[in-house]
């Protein structure tokens, strides 16, 4: 079984470098990056370092690449058999606890901001959604997907 994860319009490169190492710390199989979300690598073939130092050379031991729109993404993983999990607060969203992962699947996060846009929930199998109990609304996105990651993954 792979898991992957699609993370789309990421906005922090601390965040992008937090998620990678988490990701390798999972066994992770690839990180798709779309829409804006910093890249490993600049346009240029460079390291970008805050990435790097974050993640402590995470980003050399998980694949990862790049897409400008996750749609044709999206697509291609659910023609293989991927299972899509969108890691977002919503209306048909269940208790990431109740969920129980028997095939191949792919881990959306979106924007530290906005979330994932009603357009990539739609094609979403799951919302997988970690219930709060105190004020704030929501997690940072490194910390929910961890959360996520290692409940749903049994590790």
């Amino acid at each position: 079984m792979k898991n992957f994860l699609i993370l789309h319009n990421i906005r922090s490169i601390y965040n992008v470098g937090s998620i990678f190492r988490t990701a390798e710390a999972c066994g992770i199989t690839k990180i798709f990056l779309t829409g804006y979300t910093p890249t490993p690598l600049d346009r240029f073939g460079r390291e970008v370092k805050a990435i790097s130092k974050v993640s402590l050379g995470a980003e050399k031991k998980v694949p990862w690449e790049y897409f400008s729109q996750p749609k044709k993404l999206i697509e291609k993983l659910k023609k293989e058999g991927v299972q899509l999990i969108g890691v977002e607060q919503d209306k048909y969203s269940v208790d990431y606890k109740k969920i129980k992962l028997n095939q191949s699947t792919a881990f959306l996060l979106g924007n530290e901001v906005s979330g994932i846009s009603k357009q990539l929930l739609a094609q979403c199998d799951i919302v997988a959604e970690i219930p709060m109990k105190g004020e704030k609304e929501s997690l940072n996105v490194a910390v929910a997907i961890g959360i996520a990651l290692f409940r749903m993954l049994n590790i």
